[in-house]
């Protein structure tokens, strides 16, 4: 009887053991992430590339590139018109002026953020359509506070030749015109990229 609890106990602990190997060895086969070298994405060397365009948002006549999707009861009340949200597709271009080359689309939304000052949380994408960025886009997800001189923004991912983007656009009005609403607003892009 001693015998056969040793070799049933013995028996056990063996087969413990490989229902464990084979459980370890089944979780590492069906990982969740793994990590990858950059090469094996067919990703180079990153590079730094700096962009520069304008931005214009425009609210008022026939054909508005911001338009109000959304505000709350006290919107009207706000001095910092806090709940407003505008969905945009904003031309961007080289120069200043709106007839210069277009180079790009700004899409996304924006909301009046703040109730304390004039704070815009700014979720879009700049979406190239110039040049070797054609068809490539930037994110952009942070706080605009509209005020202030030079405005920093985070750049958190990109597609097409901005994989792996990150970096940040400082903003600063070229223009604002305060009968219509409508700005021209100066875009450097710092990125890194692939």
């Amino acid at each position: 009887m001693a015998k056969t609890l040793h070799h049933l106990a013995s028996s056990i602990v063996i087969l413990s053991t490989v229902l464990s190997f084979l459980i370890v060895a089944d979780a590492k086969s069906q990982r969740f992430t793994r990590y990858l070298s950059p090469a094996t994405l067919g990703l180079k060397k990153e590079k730094l590339s700096h962009l520069h365009f304008y931005f214009h948002d425009i609210v008022s006549g026939k054909n508005p590139t911001a338009v109000q999707i959304a505000r709350a009861d006290m919107t009207n009340t706000s001095s910092t018109g806090f709940g407003l949200v505008a969905m945009i597709d904003d031309p961007l271009t080289m120069r200043p002026e709106l007839s210069s080359k277009l180079v790009g689309r700004a899409q996304g939304i924006y909301a009046s953020a703040s109730q304390n000052d004039l704070g815009l949380l700014m979720t879009m994408n700049f979406a190239f359509m110039e040049g070797k960025y054609n068809g490539s886009t930037l994110s952009v997800l942070g706080r605009n506070s509209v005020l202030s001189t030079v405005r920093e923004m985070p750049i958190v991912g990109g597609s097409g030749l901005f994989r792996f983007a990150r970096g940040y656009a400082q903003a600063s009005t070229h223009k604002f015109d305060i009968k219509t609403g409508d700005a021209v607003v100066e875009y450097n892009v710092y990125v890194f990229h692939y």
